[in-house]
Protein backbone atom coordinates (compact mmCIF):
# COMPACT_ATOMS: atom_id res chain seq x y z
CA UNK A 1 0.00 0.00 0.00
CA UNK A 2 1.45 3.53 -1.05
CA UNK A 3 2.77 6.02 1.85
CA UNK A 4 1.17 9.32 2.15
CA UNK A 5 3.81 12.19 2.61
CA UNK A 6 1.67 14.36 4.81
CA UNK A 7 2.52 17.37 6.65
CA UNK A 8 2.04 16.49 10.14
CA UNK A 9 2.95 18.53 13.32
CA UNK A 10 1.94 18.34 16.75
CA UNK A 11 -1.38 19.47 18.04
CA UNK A 12 -2.28 22.28 20.37
CA UNK A 13 -0.16 22.05 23.26
CA UNK A 14 -3.59 23.41 25.73
CA UNK A 15 -5.28 20.31 27.26
CA UNK A 16 -7.95 19.05 25.19
CA UNK A 17 -11.69 19.54 25.24
CA UNK A 18 -12.97 15.90 23.83
CA UNK A 19 -10.46 13.06 23.85
CA UNK A 20 -10.97 9.75 23.04
CA UNK A 21 -8.81 6.63 23.56
CA UNK A 22 -8.23 3.64 22.49
CA UNK A 23 -12.07 3.42 21.01
CA UNK A 24 -13.10 -0.17 20.03
CA UNK A 25 -16.96 -1.33 19.03
CA UNK A 26 -18.01 -4.55 17.80
CA UNK A 27 -21.15 -5.51 16.15
CA UNK A 28 -21.37 -9.17 15.18
CA UNK A 29 -18.94 -10.33 12.33
CA UNK A 30 -17.91 -6.65 12.48
CA UNK A 31 -15.52 -4.22 14.40
CA UNK A 32 -16.70 -0.91 13.22
CA UNK A 33 -14.16 1.08 15.48
CA UNK A 34 -10.84 -0.26 16.44
CA UNK A 35 -8.28 0.95 19.17
CA UNK A 36 -9.82 4.61 17.81
CA UNK A 37 -7.54 7.38 19.42
CA UNK A 38 -8.29 11.29 18.54
CA UNK A 39 -8.31 14.95 20.43
CA UNK A 40 -9.96 18.06 20.02
CA UNK A 41 -8.97 21.13 21.01
CA UNK A 42 -10.89 24.39 22.24
CA UNK A 43 -11.40 26.96 19.35
CA UNK A 44 -10.55 24.24 16.86
CA UNK A 45 -12.34 22.63 13.54
CA UNK A 46 -11.59 18.55 13.22
CA UNK A 47 -12.75 17.19 10.00
CA UNK A 48 -13.47 13.29 10.28
CA UNK A 49 -12.88 11.50 7.06
CA UNK A 50 -12.54 7.89 5.61
CA UNK A 51 -14.81 5.97 3.52
CA UNK A 52 -18.37 4.61 3.95
CA UNK A 53 -17.66 1.67 6.30
CA UNK A 54 -14.69 3.45 7.75
CA UNK A 55 -15.87 3.79 11.19
CA UNK A 56 -17.25 7.73 11.34
CA UNK A 57 -20.59 7.01 12.21
CA UNK A 58 -20.12 4.78 15.05
CA UNK A 59 -17.77 7.09 16.48
CA UNK A 60 -20.31 10.10 16.33
CA UNK A 61 -22.93 7.72 18.00
CA UNK A 62 -20.48 6.82 20.82
CA UNK A 63 -20.13 10.42 21.13
CA UNK A 64 -23.65 11.43 21.07
CA UNK A 65 -24.56 8.52 23.29
CA UNK A 66 -26.29 6.54 20.70
CA UNK A 67 -23.56 3.04 21.58
CA UNK A 68 -21.12 2.72 24.21
CA UNK A 69 -18.01 1.86 23.61
CA UNK A 70 -16.79 -1.84 24.51
CA UNK A 71 -13.30 -0.79 25.18
CA UNK A 72 -11.65 2.50 25.70
CA UNK A 73 -12.00 6.49 27.19
CA UNK A 74 -13.61 9.02 26.41
CA UNK A 75 -12.90 12.37 28.38
CA UNK A 76 -13.62 15.84 28.60
CA UNK A 77 -12.13 18.58 30.08
CA UNK A 78 -9.33 15.86 31.31
CA UNK A 79 -12.47 14.15 33.12
CA UNK A 80 -13.51 10.39 32.17
CA UNK A 81 -17.45 10.30 31.19
CA UNK A 82 -20.04 7.84 29.71
CA UNK A 83 -22.38 9.25 27.83
CA UNK A 84 -25.37 7.40 28.43
CA UNK A 85 -27.86 9.10 25.94
CA UNK A 86 -27.99 12.07 23.56
CA UNK A 87 -30.05 13.78 26.52
CA UNK A 88 -27.08 13.01 28.53
CA UNK A 89 -24.33 14.05 25.74
CA UNK A 90 -26.11 17.70 25.85
CA UNK A 91 -25.77 18.38 29.80
CA UNK A 92 -22.24 17.24 29.05
CA UNK A 93 -21.93 20.15 26.20
CA UNK A 94 -21.72 17.63 22.75
CA UNK A 95 -24.32 18.84 20.53
CA UNK A 96 -24.93 17.05 16.67
CA UNK A 97 -26.13 18.53 13.67
CA UNK A 98 -27.59 15.74 11.78
CA UNK A 99 -27.18 14.72 8.17
CA UNK A 100 -30.80 15.13 7.79
CA UNK A 101 -32.95 18.13 10.16
CA UNK A 102 -34.98 16.50 12.69
CA UNK A 103 -37.60 18.73 13.26
CA UNK A 104 -41.17 19.32 13.04
CA UNK A 105 -42.35 20.55 9.71
CA UNK A 106 -45.46 22.03 10.93
CA UNK A 107 -44.20 23.95 13.98
CA UNK A 108 -42.21 27.36 13.51
CA UNK A 109 -38.87 28.26 14.46
CA UNK A 110 -39.39 28.99 18.17
CA UNK A 111 -41.64 25.91 18.34
CA UNK A 112 -39.22 23.46 17.73
CA UNK A 113 -36.40 24.67 19.10
CA UNK A 114 -38.83 25.45 22.81
CA UNK A 115 -39.09 21.20 22.58
CA UNK A 116 -37.45 19.35 25.35
CA UNK A 117 -36.56 23.32 26.69
CA UNK A 118 -38.35 21.92 29.96
CA UNK A 119 -40.82 24.85 30.24
CA UNK A 120 -44.33 23.60 30.46
CA UNK A 121 -46.82 26.35 29.49
CA UNK A 122 -45.62 28.27 26.11
CA UNK A 123 -41.96 27.65 25.62
CA UNK A 124 -42.01 29.23 22.30
CA UNK A 125 -42.78 32.70 23.83
CA UNK A 126 -39.42 32.51 26.15
CA UNK A 127 -37.37 31.81 22.48
CA UNK A 128 -37.36 34.70 20.22
CA UNK A 129 -34.88 36.67 22.67
CA UNK A 130 -32.95 33.78 23.26
CA UNK A 131 -32.82 33.03 19.43
CA UNK A 132 -32.59 36.97 18.79
CA UNK A 133 -29.60 37.17 20.66
CA UNK A 134 -27.39 33.54 19.44
CA UNK A 135 -28.17 34.89 15.58
CA UNK A 136 -26.80 38.15 16.35
CA UNK A 137 -23.82 36.56 18.30
CA UNK A 138 -22.64 33.92 15.96
CA UNK A 139 -24.61 35.45 11.80
CA UNK A 140 -27.47 32.70 12.22
CA UNK A 141 -30.35 34.35 10.19
CA UNK A 142 -33.59 32.29 11.61
CA UNK A 143 -36.83 34.26 11.84
CA UNK A 144 -38.39 32.43 15.06
CA UNK A 145 -42.06 32.90 13.48
CA UNK A 146 -41.64 30.51 10.57
CA UNK A 147 -42.55 27.34 9.64
CA UNK A 148 -40.00 24.79 9.25
CA UNK A 149 -42.24 23.61 6.31
CA UNK A 150 -41.14 26.89 4.47
CA UNK A 151 -37.61 27.02 5.10
CA UNK A 152 -34.75 26.40 2.79
CA UNK A 153 -31.94 23.18 3.76
CA UNK A 154 -29.42 26.16 4.74
CA UNK A 155 -32.36 27.49 6.90
CA UNK A 156 -33.01 24.54 8.56
CA UNK A 157 -29.10 23.65 9.33
CA UNK A 158 -29.21 27.02 11.16
CA UNK A 159 -32.30 25.97 13.31
CA UNK A 160 -30.51 22.84 13.77
CA UNK A 161 -27.16 24.56 15.01
CA UNK A 162 -29.20 27.02 16.98
CA UNK A 163 -31.12 23.96 19.26
CA UNK A 164 -27.13 22.79 19.94
CA UNK A 165 -26.58 26.13 20.89
CA UNK A 166 -29.24 27.16 22.97
CA UNK A 167 -28.54 23.57 25.07
CA UNK A 168 -25.03 25.60 25.89
CA UNK A 169 -23.14 22.98 23.69
CA UNK A 170 -18.88 23.47 23.75
CA UNK A 171 -18.68 20.72 21.11
CA UNK A 172 -20.20 20.51 18.04
CA UNK A 173 -20.77 17.59 15.84
CA UNK A 174 -21.49 18.52 11.96
CA UNK A 175 -22.65 15.44 9.82
CA UNK A 176 -22.42 16.03 6.60
CA UNK A 177 -23.67 19.34 6.63
CA UNK A 178 -23.12 20.47 3.23
CA UNK A 179 -25.02 17.58 1.56
CA UNK A 180 -28.36 19.45 0.13
CA UNK A 181 -26.46 23.54 0.47
CA UNK A 182 -25.83 25.79 -2.86
CA UNK A 183 -22.50 27.21 -2.89
CA UNK A 184 -24.07 30.45 -1.25
CA UNK A 185 -25.40 28.30 1.99
CA UNK A 186 -22.06 26.83 2.10
CA UNK A 187 -20.42 29.95 2.31
CA UNK A 188 -22.73 31.23 5.24
CA UNK A 189 -22.65 27.97 7.01
CA UNK A 190 -18.61 28.48 7.03
CA UNK A 191 -18.84 32.24 8.59
CA UNK A 192 -21.17 30.61 11.50
CA UNK A 193 -18.45 27.94 11.91
CA UNK A 194 -15.35 30.55 12.04
CA UNK A 195 -17.70 32.70 14.50
CA UNK A 196 -18.24 29.45 16.96
CA UNK A 197 -15.25 29.01 16.34
CA UNK A 198 -13.72 32.44 17.25
CA UNK A 199 -15.88 32.06 20.13
CA UNK A 200 -14.29 29.23 21.92
CA UNK A 201 -16.29 26.03 20.66
CA UNK A 202 -14.72 22.78 19.56
CA UNK A 203 -16.38 21.76 16.13
CA UNK A 204 -16.03 18.07 14.55
CA UNK A 205 -16.53 18.51 10.43
CA UNK A 206 -17.51 15.26 8.76
CA UNK A 207 -17.64 15.36 5.29
CA UNK A 208 -16.78 13.35 1.91
CA UNK A 209 -15.88 17.07 -0.15
CA UNK A 210 -12.41 17.72 0.78
CA UNK A 211 -11.93 20.96 -0.69
CA UNK A 212 -14.84 22.14 1.74
CA UNK A 213 -12.13 20.20 4.53
CA UNK A 214 -8.94 22.11 3.81
CA UNK A 215 -11.18 25.46 3.37
CA UNK A 216 -12.14 25.18 6.95
CA UNK A 217 -11.11 22.77 9.09
CA UNK A 218 -7.64 23.20 11.36
CA UNK A 219 -7.14 19.42 11.42
CA UNK A 220 -7.55 15.99 10.02
CA UNK A 221 -8.20 12.69 11.48
CA UNK A 222 -8.71 9.93 8.74
CA UNK A 223 -9.95 6.53 9.73
CA UNK A 224 -10.23 3.35 7.02
CA UNK A 225 -11.62 0.13 8.11
CA UNK A 226 -12.24 1.12 11.90
CA UNK A 227 -8.91 2.11 12.35
CA UNK A 228 -7.17 5.84 12.28
CA UNK A 229 -4.54 5.45 9.40
CA UNK A 230 -3.33 9.19 9.54
CA UNK A 231 -3.80 12.68 11.10
CA UNK A 232 -2.71 16.08 9.58
CA UNK A 233 -3.18 19.54 10.16
CA UNK A 234 -5.19 20.87 7.21
CA UNK A 235 -2.16 23.88 6.07
CA UNK A 236 0.11 21.17 5.33
CA UNK A 237 -2.29 18.75 3.66
CA UNK A 238 -3.61 18.12 0.10
CA UNK A 239 -6.81 17.11 -1.61
CA UNK A 240 -4.94 14.13 -3.45
CA UNK A 241 -3.10 13.15 -0.03
CA UNK A 242 -6.00 12.96 2.36
CA UNK A 243 -7.97 11.39 -0.74
CA UNK A 244 -5.19 8.51 -0.86
CA UNK A 245 -5.07 8.30 2.99
CA UNK A 246 -8.58 7.55 3.07
CA UNK A 247 -9.05 4.88 0.23
CA UNK A 248 -5.10 3.77 0.02
CA UNK A 249 -4.88 4.24 -3.45
CA UNK A 250 -4.73 7.66 -6.07
CA UNK A 251 -7.57 9.14 -6.36
CA UNK A 252 -8.07 11.79 -9.90
CA UNK A 253 -9.62 15.05 -9.61
CA UNK A 254 -9.37 15.90 -12.95
CA UNK A 255 -13.09 16.69 -14.39
CA UNK A 256 -13.85 13.04 -15.24
CA UNK A 257 -16.19 14.15 -18.66
CA UNK A 258 -14.00 14.34 -21.43
CA UNK A 259 -14.50 14.28 -24.86
CA UNK A 260 -18.67 14.77 -25.58
CA UNK A 261 -20.04 11.79 -27.37
CA UNK A 262 -23.19 13.80 -28.21
CA UNK A 263 -25.13 12.79 -31.28
CA UNK A 264 -28.36 12.46 -32.50
CA UNK A 265 -31.57 13.51 -30.57
CA UNK A 266 -32.52 10.68 -28.18
CA UNK A 267 -35.07 12.28 -25.52
CA UNK A 268 -36.97 15.27 -26.41
CA UNK A 269 -39.69 16.73 -23.70
CA UNK A 270 -41.71 19.58 -25.10
CA UNK A 271 -44.02 21.63 -22.74
CA UNK A 272 -44.34 18.92 -19.63
CA UNK A 273 -46.65 19.65 -16.80
CA UNK A 274 -46.75 18.09 -13.72
CA UNK A 275 -48.64 17.95 -10.29
CA UNK A 276 -46.55 16.76 -7.19
CA UNK A 277 -48.41 13.86 -4.93
CA UNK A 278 -49.76 16.86 -2.64
CA UNK A 279 -51.43 18.41 -5.66
CA UNK A 280 -49.32 21.27 -6.44
CA UNK A 281 -47.65 22.33 -9.80
CA UNK A 282 -44.30 20.83 -9.75
CA UNK A 283 -43.24 21.22 -13.14
CA UNK A 284 -44.28 24.15 -15.57
CA UNK A 285 -43.73 23.93 -19.18
CA UNK A 286 -40.78 22.06 -19.26
CA UNK A 287 -38.91 21.56 -22.70
CA UNK A 288 -35.38 20.51 -23.48
CA UNK A 289 -33.50 17.87 -25.65
CA UNK A 290 -30.99 14.97 -24.48
CA UNK A 291 -29.10 13.22 -27.16
CA UNK A 292 -27.45 9.68 -27.64
CA UNK A 293 -23.82 10.02 -25.62
CA UNK A 294 -24.52 13.18 -23.91
CA UNK A 295 -24.47 13.79 -19.90
CA UNK A 296 -27.48 16.79 -18.99
CA UNK A 297 -27.02 17.56 -15.30
CA UNK A 298 -30.36 19.11 -13.42
CA UNK A 299 -29.46 21.15 -10.41
CA UNK A 300 -31.68 22.71 -8.12
CA UNK A 301 -32.43 22.79 -4.52
CA UNK A 302 -34.98 20.00 -3.18
CA UNK A 303 -38.49 20.49 -4.18
CA UNK A 304 -38.24 22.24 -7.26
CA UNK A 305 -39.66 19.52 -9.53
CA UNK A 306 -36.44 17.61 -9.82
CA UNK A 307 -38.52 14.37 -8.58
CA UNK A 308 -41.48 15.09 -10.33
CA UNK A 309 -39.35 15.37 -13.59
CA UNK A 310 -37.75 12.19 -13.52
CA UNK A 311 -41.24 10.24 -12.49
CA UNK A 312 -42.51 11.30 -15.15
CA UNK A 313 -39.83 10.07 -17.48
CA UNK A 314 -39.68 6.98 -15.61
CA UNK A 315 -43.59 6.17 -15.92
CA UNK A 316 -44.13 6.98 -12.27
CA UNK A 317 -46.08 9.82 -12.62
CA UNK A 318 -48.73 10.87 -15.22
CA UNK A 319 -48.16 14.30 -16.41
CA UNK A 320 -50.80 17.28 -16.98
CA UNK A 321 -49.64 18.01 -20.37
CA UNK A 322 -46.45 17.76 -22.81
CA UNK A 323 -44.85 15.04 -24.38
CA UNK A 324 -41.51 12.96 -23.73
CA UNK A 325 -40.34 10.98 -27.00
CA UNK A 326 -37.48 8.42 -27.31
CA UNK A 327 -35.71 7.83 -30.42
CA UNK A 328 -38.75 10.03 -32.48
CA UNK A 329 -41.04 7.51 -30.52
CA UNK A 330 -43.34 8.49 -28.00
CA UNK A 331 -42.69 7.66 -24.49
CA UNK A 332 -45.40 5.78 -22.85
CA UNK A 333 -46.55 2.61 -20.51
CA UNK A 334 -45.94 2.31 -16.78
CA UNK A 335 -41.67 1.51 -15.42
CA UNK A 336 -42.05 -1.93 -16.90
CA UNK A 337 -42.77 -0.73 -20.10
CA UNK A 338 -39.78 1.76 -20.36
CA UNK A 339 -37.55 -0.36 -19.19
CA UNK A 340 -38.05 -2.70 -22.02
CA UNK A 341 -37.90 0.77 -24.25
CA UNK A 342 -34.48 1.26 -22.93
CA UNK A 343 -34.81 3.35 -19.83
CA UNK A 344 -33.28 2.65 -16.68
CA UNK A 345 -34.20 4.79 -13.46
CA UNK A 346 -31.70 4.80 -10.46
CA UNK A 347 -33.66 6.71 -7.96
CA UNK A 348 -33.11 8.99 -5.20
CA UNK A 349 -34.61 6.79 -2.14
CA UNK A 350 -32.36 3.52 -2.71
CA UNK A 351 -33.18 2.19 0.03
CA UNK A 352 -37.06 1.62 -0.51
CA UNK A 353 -37.31 2.15 -4.01
CA UNK A 354 -34.58 1.18 -5.33
CA UNK A 355 -34.08 -2.12 -3.50
CA UNK A 356 -36.52 -4.53 -1.55
CA UNK A 357 -34.66 -4.29 1.70
CA UNK A 358 -35.68 -7.89 2.83
CA UNK A 359 -34.77 -9.62 -0.34
CA UNK A 360 -31.12 -11.04 -0.99
CA UNK A 361 -28.54 -9.77 -2.92
CA UNK A 362 -29.39 -12.40 -5.95
CA UNK A 363 -33.19 -11.46 -5.86
CA UNK A 364 -32.30 -7.90 -6.16
CA UNK A 365 -29.70 -8.08 -8.82
CA UNK A 366 -32.51 -9.88 -10.74
CA UNK A 367 -35.81 -8.15 -10.38
CA UNK A 368 -35.86 -6.95 -13.85
CA UNK A 369 -35.63 -10.22 -15.73
CA UNK A 370 -36.07 -12.64 -13.20
CA UNK A 371 -39.62 -13.65 -15.13
CA UNK A 372 -37.55 -14.55 -18.64
CA UNK A 373 -35.17 -16.91 -19.49
CA UNK A 374 -32.65 -17.85 -18.85
CA UNK A 375 -33.54 -16.74 -14.89
CA UNK A 376 -36.87 -18.69 -15.57
CA UNK A 377 -37.85 -21.63 -17.36
CA UNK A 378 -41.21 -22.35 -17.41
CA UNK A 379 -42.51 -20.14 -15.33
CA UNK A 380 -40.53 -20.91 -12.56
CA UNK A 381 -37.34 -19.68 -11.58
CA UNK A 382 -33.74 -21.21 -12.26
CA UNK A 383 -31.72 -20.25 -8.91
CA UNK A 384 -28.77 -21.68 -10.40
CA UNK A 385 -29.06 -19.06 -13.17
CA UNK A 386 -30.16 -16.32 -11.00
CA UNK A 387 -27.06 -17.25 -8.31
CA UNK A 388 -25.10 -16.96 -11.33
CA UNK A 389 -25.84 -13.75 -12.95
CA UNK A 390 -25.65 -12.07 -9.29
CA UNK A 391 -22.34 -13.66 -9.03
CA UNK A 392 -21.10 -12.15 -12.50
CA UNK A 393 -22.67 -8.74 -11.24
CA UNK A 394 -21.42 -8.65 -7.55
CA UNK A 395 -17.56 -9.25 -10.00
CA UNK A 396 -17.97 -6.62 -12.23
CA UNK A 397 -19.28 -4.12 -9.96
CA UNK A 398 -16.76 -4.85 -6.71
CA UNK A 399 -20.21 -5.08 -4.44
CA UNK A 400 -18.97 -6.12 -1.15
CA UNK A 401 -21.48 -8.79 0.58
CA UNK A 402 -21.47 -11.80 2.38
CA UNK A 403 -22.62 -13.16 0.38
CA UNK A 404 -25.46 -13.38 -2.21
CA UNK A 405 -28.15 -14.72 -0.26
CA UNK A 406 -27.52 -11.50 2.23
CA UNK A 407 -30.17 -9.32 2.57
CA UNK A 408 -29.12 -5.97 0.73
CA UNK A 409 -30.42 -4.13 3.88
CA UNK A 410 -27.51 -4.73 5.58
CA UNK A 411 -25.28 -4.01 2.93
CA UNK A 412 -23.43 -0.24 2.82
CA UNK A 413 -24.90 2.57 0.75
CA UNK A 414 -22.58 2.16 -1.42
CA UNK A 415 -23.08 -1.21 -1.93
CA UNK A 416 -26.81 -0.56 -2.66
CA UNK A 417 -26.08 1.69 -5.06
CA UNK A 418 -23.99 -0.71 -6.74
CA UNK A 419 -26.45 -3.34 -6.43
CA UNK A 420 -29.03 -1.07 -8.56
CA UNK A 421 -26.39 0.26 -10.88
CA UNK A 422 -25.74 -3.40 -12.10
CA UNK A 423 -29.48 -4.29 -12.24
CA UNK A 424 -30.92 -1.05 -14.38
CA UNK A 425 -27.38 -0.56 -16.21
CA UNK A 426 -27.63 -4.56 -17.51
CA UNK A 427 -28.75 -4.84 -21.19
CA UNK A 428 -27.23 -1.58 -22.23
CA UNK A 429 -29.93 1.14 -21.76
CA UNK A 430 -30.42 4.32 -23.79
CA UNK A 431 -31.78 6.32 -21.73
CA UNK A 432 -30.39 6.40 -17.82
CA UNK A 433 -32.12 8.35 -15.30
CA UNK A 434 -29.82 8.96 -12.03
CA UNK A 435 -31.18 10.70 -9.15
CA UNK A 436 -28.54 11.43 -6.36
CA UNK A 437 -26.28 8.69 -7.83
CA UNK A 438 -23.59 9.33 -5.56
CA UNK A 439 -25.04 10.97 -2.50
CA UNK A 440 -23.37 9.94 0.33
CA UNK A 441 -21.29 7.78 -0.99
CA UNK A 442 -17.48 7.90 -0.22
CA UNK A 443 -15.01 9.02 -2.67
CA UNK A 444 -13.76 5.27 -4.09
CA UNK A 445 -17.83 4.55 -4.54
CA UNK A 446 -18.32 7.81 -6.26
CA UNK A 447 -15.38 7.41 -8.78
CA UNK A 448 -16.52 4.07 -9.37
CA UNK A 449 -20.04 5.16 -9.96
CA UNK A 450 -19.37 7.99 -12.58
CA UNK A 451 -16.98 5.82 -14.35
CA UNK A 452 -19.59 3.22 -15.17
CA UNK A 453 -21.78 6.03 -15.76
CA UNK A 454 -19.69 7.91 -17.94
CA UNK A 455 -18.81 4.31 -20.05
CA UNK A 456 -22.38 4.04 -21.04
CA UNK A 457 -22.08 6.97 -23.12
CA UNK A 458 -19.67 6.01 -25.37
CA UNK A 459 -21.43 4.04 -27.97
CA UNK A 460 -19.06 0.96 -27.53
CA UNK A 461 -22.27 -1.03 -27.86
CA UNK A 462 -22.96 0.19 -31.64
CA UNK A 463 -25.98 2.05 -30.40
CA UNK A 464 -24.52 5.32 -30.44
CA UNK A 465 -24.19 5.64 -26.41
CA UNK A 466 -26.63 6.41 -23.70
CA UNK A 467 -28.26 9.52 -23.10
CA UNK A 468 -27.66 10.05 -19.45
CA UNK A 469 -29.82 12.61 -16.80
CA UNK A 470 -28.02 13.51 -13.81
CA UNK A 471 -30.46 15.08 -11.25
CA UNK A 472 -27.82 16.49 -8.64
CA UNK A 473 -27.57 19.21 -5.35
CA UNK A 474 -23.87 18.19 -5.88
CA UNK A 475 -22.47 21.33 -8.33
CA UNK A 476 -19.07 19.66 -8.02
CA UNK A 477 -20.69 16.61 -9.44
CA UNK A 478 -22.69 17.61 -12.07
CA UNK A 479 -20.25 20.16 -13.44
CA UNK A 480 -17.55 17.50 -13.36
CA UNK A 481 -20.02 14.70 -15.73
CA UNK A 482 -21.56 17.09 -17.49
CA UNK A 483 -21.69 18.39 -21.06
CA UNK A 484 -24.33 20.36 -20.35
CA UNK A 485 -26.32 21.63 -16.70
CA UNK A 486 -29.54 23.33 -16.62
CA UNK A 487 -31.67 24.68 -13.72
CA UNK A 488 -34.89 23.56 -12.01
CA UNK A 489 -36.37 26.58 -10.18
CA UNK A 490 -40.03 26.80 -9.18
CA UNK A 491 -40.78 23.47 -11.60
CA UNK A 492 -39.48 25.76 -14.51
CA UNK A 493 -36.35 25.08 -16.61
CA UNK A 494 -33.38 27.51 -16.77
CA UNK A 495 -31.06 26.09 -19.93
CA UNK A 496 -29.89 23.92 -20.40
CA UNK A 497 -25.94 25.79 -20.60
CA UNK A 498 -22.75 24.35 -21.76
CA UNK A 499 -20.51 23.40 -18.74
CA UNK A 500 -17.52 25.52 -19.97
CA UNK A 501 -19.99 28.65 -19.97
CA UNK A 502 -20.91 28.36 -16.33
CA UNK A 503 -20.01 28.53 -12.51
CA UNK A 504 -21.21 26.68 -9.49
CA UNK A 505 -21.89 30.33 -8.20
CA UNK A 506 -23.59 31.19 -11.05
CA UNK A 507 -25.41 27.94 -10.96
CA UNK A 508 -26.48 28.59 -7.05
CA UNK A 509 -27.66 32.16 -7.70
CA UNK A 510 -29.70 30.34 -10.06
CA UNK A 511 -31.11 27.49 -7.80
CA UNK A 512 -32.35 30.24 -5.23
CA UNK A 513 -34.04 32.45 -7.92
CA UNK A 514 -31.23 34.70 -8.80
CA UNK A 515 -30.57 36.34 -12.22
CA UNK A 516 -27.73 35.15 -13.74
CA UNK A 517 -26.39 38.36 -14.53
CA UNK A 518 -26.48 40.77 -11.59
CA UNK A 519 -27.80 38.04 -8.82
CA UNK A 520 -31.29 39.87 -8.42
CA UNK A 521 -34.32 37.53 -7.44
CA UNK A 522 -36.49 36.62 -10.27
CA UNK A 523 -39.78 38.08 -9.89
CA UNK A 524 -42.49 35.98 -9.06
CA UNK A 525 -44.78 37.64 -11.88
CA UNK A 526 -42.05 36.87 -14.72
CA UNK A 527 -41.15 33.47 -15.78
CA UNK A 528 -37.48 32.10 -14.27
CA UNK A 529 -36.19 31.66 -17.92
CA UNK A 530 -36.85 35.23 -18.98
CA UNK A 531 -34.89 36.26 -16.39
CA UNK A 532 -31.73 34.10 -17.81
CA UNK A 533 -32.36 34.56 -21.79
CA UNK A 534 -29.47 35.28 -23.85
CA UNK A 535 -27.22 35.96 -20.19
CA UNK A 536 -23.57 34.74 -19.91
CA UNK A 537 -23.15 32.59 -16.90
Amino acid sequence: MPRVQMAVTDPPTAPPVLELRHITKRFPGVVANDDVSLSLHQGEVLALLGENGAGKSTLISILYGLYRPDEGQMLLAGQEVRVASPAHALKLGIGLVPQHPMLVSRHTVAENLALGAGSAFFPARGMRGRIAELSSRYGLSVNPGARVADLSPGEKQRVEILRSLLRGVQVLILDEPTSVLTPQEVGGLFRVMRELRAGGKSLIFISHKLEEVLSITDRVTVLRRGRVVGHAVTAGATREGLAEMMVGRNVSFERKRGQSHAGLPLLSVSGLSARSSRGTRALNDVSFTLHHGEVLGVAGVAGNGQTELIEVLAGLLTPDAGQALLDGQPLLGGPAERFALGVAHIPEDRIHMGTVPSMSVAENLSLRQYARAPLSRGGVRDLKAQNALAGREVQAYSISTPGLATPTRLLSGGNIQKVILARELAGNPKLILAVHPTYGLDIGATDQVHSVLLAKTTGADGNGGAGVLIVSEDLEELMSLSDRVAVLYHGQLLGPYPVAEVTRERLGLLMTGGSADAGTAVSGQAAPGAAVSGATL
